[in-house]
């Protein structure tokens, strides 16, 4: 009997789980299991570490989904041994050692960066640590210009701040050199520059679709094409 990976989706900066409910709904249709996991938000390592303990916890394979630093996330926690495909949504693909800020680094850089809002928050042991939100005046075009006005002004307001520590951390493993993946490229993202998606995508050997005028929050505004790209992962990986 052929046993279907249960798809674990790991949203990035400046959401929630919540972002996937579309895709949820579609995966969940087509009688895909699914879970929707909750990114801690605080530091590569330690927030990779959270997705491979989900992961791990799992009954059976595990198909991880990555958007945004998300992707980083899923490319460590990849090696958990129930991992048998990864899936990039307009996300970061890094390699072994290199970190967010270095990978991005190689293009030029996306209007997401000088629209950065820093917030100081309490660290047990230390002064004091800093994460970072998207200007909300801004956030409707660098992050969800294809989403409608009304959904972008909740989105705003309900930004889940990410520390930036996680943009020097190196990626501590590169699950993709040894697991297959599939990625998706926002071709319209003002968040990361879609170059860093397609670069980190090719270089993975990842099987990929381009989705020309997709905003960064294409798991909102076009859920069925993210699903489909997911079940393509699940049907090349169920046993």
């Amino acid at each position: 009997m052929t046993t279907t990976p249960t798809v674990v989706l790991v949203h990035g900066a400046f959401a929630d789980a919540s972002s996937w409910s579309g895709v949820v709904t579609e995966l969940r249709g087509r009688g895909i299991p699914v879970v929707a996991a909750a990114n801690p938000l605080r530091g590569l390592a330690s927030d990779a570490a959270y997705i491979a303990a989900v992961a791990s916890r799992i009954d059976g394979p595990v198909v991880l989904v990555g958007h945004s630093y998300g992707g980083a996330l899923i490319t460590v926690a990849g090696t958990a041994e129930n991992v048998v495909g990864l899936v990039y949504v307009a996300a970061y693909v890094p390699d072994e050692g290199e970190s967010l800020g270095e990978l991005q680094g190689r293009f030029p850089l996306s209007p997401l960066v000088s629209n950065l809002r820093e917030g100081g928050y309490p660290v047990a042991g230390e002064e004091s640590a800093v994460e970072v939100t998207i200007a909300a005046e801004k956030f409707p075009e660098i992050f969800a210009a294809d989403v409608p006005a009304d959904v972008t002004e909740v989105l705003a307001v309900s930004q889940r701040p990410l520390s930036t520590t996680v943009f020097t951390e190196a990626a501590a493993a590169a699950a993709w050199r040894t697991k297959p993946s599939w990625a998706l490229v926002a071709g319209a993202d003002q968040a990361i520059n879609p170059d860093v998606e397609r670069f980190g995508a090719e270089r993975a050997g990842a099987t990929t679709v381009e989705l020309d005028g997709a905003s960064h929050a294409v798991a909102v505004s076009r859920p069925k094409e993210v699903a489909g790209l997911i079940v393509d992962a699940v049907t090349a990986t169920a046993a």
